[in-house]
Parts: structure tokens; C-alpha cells; sequence
């Protein structure tokens, strides 16, 4: 009998609100179903085959009468919606208090703070669309070398900077400073790199993105396979999301 089990987690593929989704503004949202209607219907014949149509009506992925896979829909018992939320509960940690959020940007004096760690003022601090940021505020980061900090809906510190105006080893640097302040004090999620190239009009975001997570509070279910004497690989950003933490 084999003793190997992969979990493939699927990025943004929702299928359906949570009952707490008023209070993060997400009534009626159900990726999957949204998608699936205004393309006219998706086609999904493996995961049909696996059961995907038994678990609700979602346009051009009908029920079948004998799915190849056990099937079902399961919400999270964490409070808080965030990625860090949600792949920490995978592994077996929940949460009772969301990780916090920032929606009028970050304290003053944390800022100050931060600005006086890293050796150089920042712009924005602010929530924003990563994208709309570097287009908006990228000009004068250019200008003055000073990075662009913001946040959005989750529990993030992102820092943007263009690559051939601070190196990626400067942005890492100052990027690692935040987590190492972020993680005592307010426990933010993530503090993420958001390095990009290209000129006035045209600014574009790298591949070179970086997250750095916040190790997970205890003990988590990989660990507790490594025990058992099993390998644990993992590939993607979920390795990252959980600090690395219980994999070969």
C-alpha cells in the first residue's frame, strides 16, 4: 500500500462565501460559480470526473452519477480570510484572533521607526493595488530611492522598489527588518517584496517576489509526519507561507 499523499492547493478557485464574508465586504462571492457564468460555462472535465459538479451547480460542470473521488466543501473554523490563515489551518493551526490588518495604513511611528531602521524614508503607506502603486508613486521612487510601502486587505507589509534602483539584495535586506519588527510587535502575516522594472507609464512587476512569513505558533501536522519517519516535500509558495517549517 502506498504510503504517499499529495495536497495540491488551487489559488483563488473559491466556491462560495463564508458565513463571516460580510465582514471583509465578500457577500456573494463564489469565484468558481462568478467565473463559470460570465464565461458561459467552464470546462473542467478532471475535476468533473473527481466530483467538482456534485458539490454545487457551477455552469458547464454538471453532476455525474459516479464521481472517481470522495468530494465535499469545507470552510475554515480560523477567524480571519487571509492566506496565512488558511494554509496555517491546512496545517493544523487555528486561529481565535484574525491576524491584524491595516486598513488606514501603518502607525505613524511604527513608520518612523522603520524608516529610521532601514536608513531611508518610504512612500505611500497606504492600501493599494500593487500594480496601481508602482504606477502612481514609481516616478518618484525613482526620483528619491525611497521604497513604497503598502498593504491591502490581508495581514501584509509589502514593499515595492524598482530592481536598478535598489538592488534586490537591498530591498531582501530591508524587507527581512520588517519581519524581524513586525513579528513581535504586531504579528503581521507576511511582509512581501514586490521588486519591478521599466520606465514612467510602463512600471511592471518582477518575478523575483519574495514572501516572508511569520512562523506558525506551534506544532504543525508536516512536522508530525516527519516523525512518523516520512519525507515532506513541498513546492511553491506553501512552503513559504509555512516558514519551511516541517519539510525535508
Amino acid at each position: 500500500m502506498s504510503r504517499r499523499a499529495i495536497i495540491i492547493v488551487l489559488d483563488s478557485v473559491g466556491i462560495g462565501e463564508m458565513p463571516d464574508a460580510g465582514d471583509y465586504g465578500d457577500l456573494g462571492s463564489h469565484t468558481l460559480g462568478n467565473i463559470a457564468d460570465f464565461r458561459g460555462g467552464l470546462h473542467l472535465p478532471h475535476l468533473q470526473k473527481l466530483g467538482l459538479g456534485n458539490i454545487e451547480q457551477i455552469m458547464g460542470v454538471p453532476a455525474i452519477h459516479q464521481p472517481e473521488g470522495c468530494y465535499g466543501k469545507m470552510a475554515e473554523k480560523s477567524v480571519g480570510k487571509d492566506t496565512t490563515t488558511g494554509h496555517w489551518e491546512m496545517a493544523g493551526v487555528i486561529l481565535e484572533r484574525a491576524l491584524p490588518t491595516f486598513p488606514y495604513g501603518f502607525p505613524k511611528d511604527f513608520i518612523q521607526r522603520y524608516e529610521s531602521a532601514i536608513g531611508r524614508e518610504v512612500l505611500g503607506n497606504e492600501v493599494a493595488s500593487g500594480t496601481e502603486i508602482i504606477q502612481r508613486l514609481g516616478e518618484e521612487h525613482v526620483k528619491t530611492g525611497k521604497p513604497i510601502v503598502y498593504t491591502s486587505a490581508d495581514s501584509v507589509f509589502q514593499v515595492a522598489a524598482h530592481e536598478e534602483v535598489l538592488p534586490l539584495s537591498e530591498l531582501m535586506r530591508i524587507c527581512q527588518i520588517a519581519r524581524d519588527m513586525l513579528t513581535d510587535e504586531m504579528q503581521v502575516g507576511r511582509v512581501i517584496a514586490r521588486p519591478f522594472l521599466g520606465t514612467v507609464g510602463t512600471y511592471y512587476r518582477t518575478p523575483n517576489r519574495h514572501d516572508f512569513a511569520m512562523l506558525p505558533p506551534h506544532k504543525i501536522l508536516l512536522e508530525s509526519v516527519q516523525e512518523r519517519g516520512l519525507e515532506v516535500c513541498a513546492v511553491g509558495k506553501n512552503k513559504g507561507y509555512l516558514c519551511r517549517t516541517g519539510c525535508n
